[in-house]
């Protein structure tokens, strides 16, 4: 039974679930974007719940053979409040075994981050799920999700006139996927399919202005809404995800470093104390 009603795209939170710290990803589409939860709970045991769990199955077999598909779960004994919609989308340029991956890799995320929710949308850097409660397939959603900027280029003009060709062809296209360059500028753009290609044309005319104005002098900057994407980088420049994991691993190579420091001391001090006590009793 669920308990009460919230909207998903208004209640999301961007946590770096401990999963992706522990066990870092094995490939660059895997890394770890964003993720968030509804604050609606189901109950363990209930159809609710086995709808989900068959839409996320159902998310990882179809990801074998497609780059997109949505779903509508209603499992025998199941009512009208526990259907679950979900869909998952992979970056338009992977291959099937890898676009399966990630959306395995996503869902087991998923699990972890959003415990008994019944909402959850997280991305992957190759790859983005969601489910919930009330359907959303085919709706347009251009809320702002994540923003991220880098460093800023300052009155660099080549770069800045780069910039600005770049996301004007990602904004022209009309493709659901979007790639291009301009000398050592790259950048990329996507919709989730369940968009008509007017719709996706109106979301990312919504991101690549948003990054434009936000992260137009920045070195690199991603632009995510509900429901399609915009980024941009400079060959060289590091992304935050990139400085996310390097920090990262600085943190867990200082907290090994100073685990074994303080086992060394204990041992030091142990031996210390027994041979005071032999002294001692001499």
């Amino acid at each position: 039974m669920l308990i009460q009603f919230f909207s998903l795209s208004s209640l999301i939170v961007y946590l770096l679930p401990f999963s992706f710290l522990t066990h870092p990803a094995t490939s660059a589409t895997e890394s770890f974007v964003y993720g968030g939860c509804s604050q609606l709970k189901y109950n363990p045991g209930t159809p609710y719940e086995s709808n989900v769990n068959s839409v996320l199955t159902s998310l990882v077999n179809s990801a074998s053979i497609s780059n997109f598909n949505n779903f509508k779960i209603s499992l025998p004994g199941s009512t009208q409040s526990d259907i679950v919609y979900g869909l998952f989308q992979c970056r338009g340029d992977m291959s099937n075994s890898d676009c399966r991956n990630c959306v395995a890799r996503a869902v087991s995320q998923l699990g972890t981050l959003c415990v008994g929710t019944s909402g959850g949308a997280l991305q992957l850097e190759g790859c983005f799920i969601k489910y919930d409660n009330t359907s959303f397939l085919g709706v347009e959603d251009k809320a702002v999700v994540l923003k991220k900027c880098g460093p800023s280029i300052g009155y660099d003009t080549d770069a800045l006139t780069r910039h600005d060709a770049v996301l004007a062809y990602l904004t022209a296209g009309g493709q659901y996927f979007r790639v291009g360059g301009s000398g050592k500028v790259q950048g990329m753009a996507q919709c989730v399919q369940d968009l008509s290609l007017s719709e996706c044309q109106d979301c990312l005319s919504e991101a690549t202005g948003l990054l434009k104005s936000e992260c137009g002098s920045s070195a690199w900057g991603d632009m995510y809404l509900a429901k399609c994407y915009t980024r941009y980088s400079e060959s060289g420049s590091t992304s935050k995800s990139d400085s996310n994991d390097n920090e990262v691993e600085k943190t867990l190579a200082i907290i090994v470093g100073l685990v074994a420091a303080v086992a060394v001391l204990i041992v030091f001090l142990s031996a210390l104390s027994k041979m005071m006590d032999r002294k001692g009793r001499k």
